[in-house]
């Protein structure tokens, strides 16, 4: 996922609020770190992306909770029979250095997923100043999971 970063703007990642001068422009709450992975987990159960299901042309969804997507998806791969194996995320920003927020992160999104610190990876990198990531104008997370049938 993707998004732009703009001045005096809220910046959530799991839920845990980072504090910058610059943060997220989104439909919702902004917060790219669970869009992503909600995104990877629609993806691992080929049930399409959030936008399927949360339209940003819908006003209902202007400012949604991004945790209210994560339920969400986590219900629909509930009802198929599937469960989290892991996830590992990367956030790609030039500023703020996510590294001190990393155990926070971390711990949220274990929370929120109802999983085990150890089936849960964070990490941070810049874009070493190329890009609309290193002009520091957005920031771009990725996320990858592995799921499993029970």
């Amino acid at each position: 996922d993707v998004h732009q970063l703009k001045s005096n703007l809220k910046f959530l990642l799991a839920g845990v609020n980072i504090i910058h001068s610059k943060g997220v422009v989104a439909h919702s709450d902004g917060d790219i770190l669970l869009h992503a992975v909600s995104d990877a987990l629609l993806g691992a159960a080929a049930l399409g992306d959030i936008g399927c299901f949360f339209p940003d042309t819908d006003l209902k969804y202007k400012d949604l909770n991004s945790v209210v997507i994560l339920n969400f998806v986590l219900s629909e791969l509930a009802k198929l029979s599937y469960q989290l194996v892991n996830v590992d995320v990367t956030i790609v920003l030039e500023k703020p250095k996510i590294n001190p927020f990393i155990p926070e992160i971390k711990m949220s999104l274990s929370n929120m997923l109802n999983v085990q610190l150890n089936q849960v990876n964070i990490k941070a990198t810049t874009s070493e100043k190329m890009g609309f990531v290193g002009r520091e104008q957005g920031i771009a997370c990725y996320a990858t999971v592995l799921l499993e049938k029970i």
